[in-house]
């Protein structure tokens, strides 16, 4: 019995050893392990490996870097000011500087009575040449904030961070026309899209919220803050419109009139401004009802309208009437209730609004443009506009002054009548403009608007066409500017002007 116990349990420790060397065997011929193939091994050797997919470089948004000036540099503070041979009174003049012009500075010393400091300095006059002379050194100064007006200095001009361009929406150097909502919604879109493919067209501005306050488009923030302006709209699909336009390499500028609103101030009476002593409302010679630039209200507005312009695909954002009702130069001030709850002063509210403007609109990665007037970059105050040129240009990416001719008073630049001078008008505009910039060290790009239409109102005015667009172009061009739009209301344009 033991015996047969023992032969028993030899063959199932047997039939054990049996299984388990089947089951090795099994499991190497038929699952061999993941890091094993079956096959050639020389073949195995030589096979070229699976290439990979190349990663995209990351986009890095890069900041323009602030100009810094050489500590030598100079910045002429006086409005004109003489280059002597010596520093003597009497000395032979070598030339004139104006404010703002820079110079470089080669020595100082006292006059003869020890009285007064003069400088010798180096500059390049407007004929290329080098000119070297003595200027008294009261009229210059090494801080070109001493340029900025008294009035104006605690606006904020330290340097901005600006974006080289932005991923997805490279800039462009513009020549854009005007487009209204009634444009843009009709058949003269596509004649206007034929024009740009024949010229050297290549951006249009249209009107996203525009003189009467009217959006192009519905908007949730119309919606919320003026219902009536939704009313007007008159692009049903904005995505096949701007789908339209992309297809066609425009780049696309949403237009939003800022502080002139009457649909915004019938919904918010409380918001516009009002005669003092009669508690009416405050409107242009058009007519049209102006809200108040204090009112952090409509700053939402504009800037919610913006927000919903670049979610569809608009490149920039331009802010128009960007600024103060015009008020007689200041002298309807006293009578007018801004509304002025912050007792902010005209320019510091137009420059925080910019402020806001740009840092809720950045993340949408669009440009901001505001247009000011053409006179902004000549004259030395904000002509009770709110609108200083370096508290502007400092802020947003680009600085738009309407260079109008029209609108130019007679004798502005010493021309008997502007509008009859296009080419010497917006020379001398230009200039001044481009003069101003020099001195900061993150000005915004100057792109003008220029005049495309006859102006009969002028005394002593000239049709406008090709010669004088022409003429207002090549006046750009030599001060070193090379982006323009242009204005005609009607929105019909001197094609032959910008003919490829």
């Amino acid at each position: 019995m033991k015996s047969r116990n023992v032969l028993i349990i030899l063959i199932l420790i047997l039939s054990l050893s049996l299984i388990i060397t089947g089951c090795s065997v099994g499991a190497n011929s038929l699952n061999p392990p993941r890091d094993e193939t079956p096959g050639n091994e020389e073949e195995k050797a030589i096979a070229p490996e699976e290439p990979s997919e190349p990663e995209e470089p990351e986009f890095v948004e890069e900041v323009i870097p602030e100009v810094v000036f050489p500590e030598n540099t100079l910045f002429i503070t006086g409005r004109k000011v003489n280059v002597r041979e010596d520093t003597a009174k009497d000395a032979k003049t070598l030339g004139t500087l104006s404010k703002g012009d820079q110079v470089v500075l080669l020595e100082e010393k006292k006059d003869e009575n020890e009285e007064e400091t003069w400088v010798k300095v180096s500059y390049i006059d407007d004929a290329g040449n080098e000119v070297s002379g003595w200027i008294n050194g009261n009229y210059a100064s090494k801080k070109w904030v001493d340029l900025i007006g008294e009035k104006y200095r605690d606006l904020d001009y330290s340097p901005q961070e600006k974006i080289v361009e932005y991923e997805n929406n490279p800039r462009v150097k513009v020549r854009g026309v005007y487009v209204t909502i009634w444009s843009a919604a009709g058949s003269r879109l596509d004649s206007l899209i034929e024009m740009s493919k024949r010229t050297d067209i290549n951006a249009f501005v249209i009107d996203v919220k525009d003189d009467r306050g009217y959006m192009l488009f519905p908007t949730k923030a119309a919606e919320k803050f003026s219902p009536k302006a939704n009313e007007h709209a008159t692009v049903k699909d904005i995505q096949a419109l701007m789908k339209k336009l992309k297809e066609n390499n425009i780049y696309t500028i949403a237009r939003i009139v800022s502080f002139k609103d009457p649909t915004y101030t019938s919904h918010n009476p409380d918001k516009a401004i009002i005669y003092k002593d009669t508690g009416k409302p405050y409107a242009n010679k058009d007519g049209l009802i102006w809200a108040s630039p204090h009112d952090r209200n409509l700053w939402e507005y504009n800037i919610e309208v913006a927000k919903e312009a670049a979610e569809m695909g608009f490149n920039e954002i331009q802010f128009d009437y960007v600024r103060f009702p015009a008020s007689d130069g200041g002298k309807l001030d006293k009578h007018l209730d801004y509304r002025n709850e912050t007792g902010e002063s005209k320019p510091g509210a137009i420059q925080n609004y910019l402020k806001y403007a740009k840092e809720q609109l950045s993340p949408k990665k669009v440009y901001i443009s505001a247009d000011v007037y053409g006179l902004v970059g000549s004259v030395e105050d904000d002509m009770s506009l709110g609108q200083y040129w370096e508290a502007i240009s400092n802020i947003v990416d680009y600085i738009c002054p309407m260079m109008y001719p029209s609108h130019y008073a007679n004798r502005t630049y010493g021309i008997p009548v502007p509008d009859a001078d296009p080419y010497g008008t917006i020379y001398h505009s230009a200039k001044d403009s481009v003069r101003r910039n020099k001195n900061m060290p993150t000005p915004a790009i100057i792109r003008p608007w220029i005049q495309d239409f006859t102006a009969p109102w002028v005394k002593g005015y000239i049709k406008y066409g090709d010669q004088q667009i022409l003429e207002q172009i090549k006046a750009l061009e030599e001060n070193g500017i090379d982006e323009y739009m242009l204005w005609n209301p009607n929105n019909k344009y001197s094609e032959g002007a910008v003919a490829k």
